[in-house]
């Protein structure tokens, strides 16, 4: 301690950093970087595996509820109606004549100096790869699969003898290019995370979960970051684990991370406890919309306050359907088949067209854009089109009954069984309530002292989802501290994190609907959400970084033999007894 109370932050990470993998695992995206790297590897959280047979459908997923009833629909329906009210657009049964032109054009139309490339058209992934070559194992067949050349170079008929003779299909394919295979190919997409959980169903078993993400983060080590399997051991890992994730998923991660990926040691850490540390703050109320689980939980003095915890089901994911939900309506969309369900590469489309022309302002919002159509393999059709009401899918995360979100079932409770767990032979003793690694899990809670569903934890701590919309989230999360002076302080202390986090005019509605949410018996009248000061989308895994570097050669952190061997091991109070000093640490290390 008294070398770290001299040690500047920059020599820390000199000394610390290139051999501390951060994972910031989400369930569109992971975000994954050596700790001196400025920013992570921001990949989709996605495998496309080759099948010989013919799929049922080329997306593997929980078996979800798209259909949206007539309830639904009313219901839907009449939140336009109330945030078009607020926004003051005309209601979805105002006939505007296609001829009016009076409408706000909004300024994006050449303004953005962003639209050339915004607009370009994604390609359809070239899923073949050259000579084939012997069976490899898992590893090894991985690297070959992602070394291909792009068949644009084969033009006319020679192409197909060429793919007939010498290509054959690559085996796996990651990320952003397994989003843009074409549906005519002989591929299955898998998401082995969604709506914050493992996505474990009877289509989709644990085994094969655990399976795709091992082969996913292998590749990201070695592709992404040169880091081979047999050098592994030189390396630890720092777990940024969503806040939704229950114990059993978090020890999965640890096998996976320890035995299975071959790191010498690893710790967790809570995504929203990270958040706070990667913008130097010690005490927040930290709002973290994903791409489609929005989570909200306070934190105090470095310390997460599991009794706030909130999980709303629906994120960036569901804000962009709902564009198209709208662009329908109005009749703007061309007339294309886009269907995010089974052609992902139309949600790519749809989620940047979000990004780039989304935002919370009164008036009425419209963008003349290119939309792009992709069928059957062939290539993108561009049509230019009038988008409108562009301001009201992102008010959705105030009214949720706009977005409709689709409805992932939890996992059955037999899911916790059916796995050959490693550590079997503790499986059935009569352990004692431990706290090994309490605060290595989350500081200051003790959510994660058991790690095994033999445990009460899962009574004492239900993750329940929250039907309601983001202000009243945030307000019922900070009321529930109990005390005012806290109360006070986190509602002048709102941190958004998250790709959502980076939507135009969100940060005034957020103060604004919070400011009215508070009930007015409740002795609070300033709202405020601080500025980021990194970019939403990373702060988490930034948070990891600090806490990874200056929390390197404490108690928390899990060795790879001791893990195997014994999974949670008896150890000496695994605590943040200096946690006031670690986080003046971190907001030297921040502000460096």
């Amino acid at each position: 301690m008294d070398y770290l109370k001299t040690v500047v932050p920059s020599q820390l990470t000199a000394e610390r950093g290139p051999n501390l993998v951060v994972i910031n695992p989400g369930s569109a995206n992971i975000r994954i970087g050596l700790a001196t790297h400025d920013t992570p590897f921001n990949i989709p959280h996605c495998i496309a595996r080759y099948t010989s047979q013919v799929p049922k459908k080329n997306v593997q997923d929980q078996m979800l509820n798209s259909q949206i009833t007539t309830a639904q629909h009313m219901e839907r329906e009449k939140a336009y109606d109330i945030i078009a009210s607020l926004l003051k657009i005309p209601f979805l049964d105002e006939e505007v004549a296609n001829n009016s032109f009076p409408r706000k054009m909004g300024r994006v139309d050449g303004y953005n100096p962003h639209n050339n490339k915004k607009e370009t058209a994604f390609t359809w992934t070239d899923v073949y790869e050259k000579e084939p070559n012997s069976s490899l194992p898992l590893g090894s067949s991985i690297n070959e699969g992602v070394a291909n050349e792009s068949l644009d170079q084969h033009e006319g008929s020679s192409s197909k003898e060429l793919i007939s003779s010498k290509l054959k299909f690559r085996q796996f394919i990651f990320g952003e290019e397994a989003l843009r295979i074409s549906p005519t190919e002989p591929y299955c997409l898998r998401r082995p995370i969604r709506r914050g959980h493992l996505n474990i169903s009877q289509h989709y078993p644990m085994q094969q979960v655990l399976e795709d993400l091992h082969a996913i983060w292998d590749w990201i080590l070695i592709e992404k970051l040169h880091i081979p399997l047999n050098q592994r051991n030189m390396y630890s890992a720092v777990l940024v684990v969503p806040d939704t994730f229950d114990n059993r998923e978090i020890k999965e991660m640890l096998t996976l991370v320890l035995r299975d990926l071959r790191f010498s040691s690893a710790v967790v850490h809570q995504e929203g406890l990270a958040a706070v540390f990667g913008n130097g703050l010690s005490t927040a109320c930290v709002v973290n919309i994903g791409a489609q689980v929005t989570s909200v939980i306070c934190v105090e003095d470095g310390v997460a306050l599991p009794t706030t915890e909130k999980t709303l089901p629906f994120g960036g994911e569901d804000i962009s359907r709902c564009l198209l939900w709208t662009q329908r309506h109005h009749q703007t969309w061309p007339q294309i088949r886009t269907d995010i369900l089974t052609k992902p590469i139309d949600l790519l489309m749809l989620n940047r067209l979000k990004e780039t022309y989304c935002e919370i302002k009164e008036g009425e919002l419209d963008a003349v854009t290119v939309v792009h159509s992709y069928e059957d393999g062939l290539p993108a059709g561009s049509h230019k089109t009038r988008l409108t009401a562009l301001n009201v899918p992102p008010m959705g995360l105030f009214y949720p009954l706009l977005l409709v979100p689709d409805v992932y079932p939890p996992p059955p409770r037999s899911w916790f069984h059916d796995y050959e767990d490693m550590l079997e032979d503790t499986w059935h003793l009569d352990f004692p309530r431990r706290s090994d690694i309490s605060d290595g899990l989350y500081p200051g809670m003790n959510v994660g002292l058991p790690m095994w569903d033999t445990y009460p934890v899962f009574t004492a701590r239900p993750k329940k989802e929250e039907k309601v919309g983001v202000a009243e989230a945030i307000t019922s999360s900070i009321l529930s501290t109990g005390r005012i002076d806290l109360q006070r302080k986190l509602f002048c202390s709102i941190q958004l994190i998250g790709g959502v986090g980076l939507t135009s005019g969100l940060v005034p509605a957020v103060e604004e609907r919070v400011l009215h949410a508070i009930p007015s018996n409740e002795a609070i009248d300033t709202v405020e959400v601080l500025q980021s000061r990194t970019n939403p989308i990373f702060v988490s895994w930034k948070g990891g970084v600090i806490l990874g570097i200056l929390d390197f050669g404490r108690d928390a952190w899990i060795h790879r033999e001791d893990w195997i061997r014994n999974g949670i091991h008896i150890g000496n109070g695994r605590k943040y007894k200096d946690s006031y000093f670690l986080q003046a640490q971190a907001m030297c290390y921040i502000n460096s």
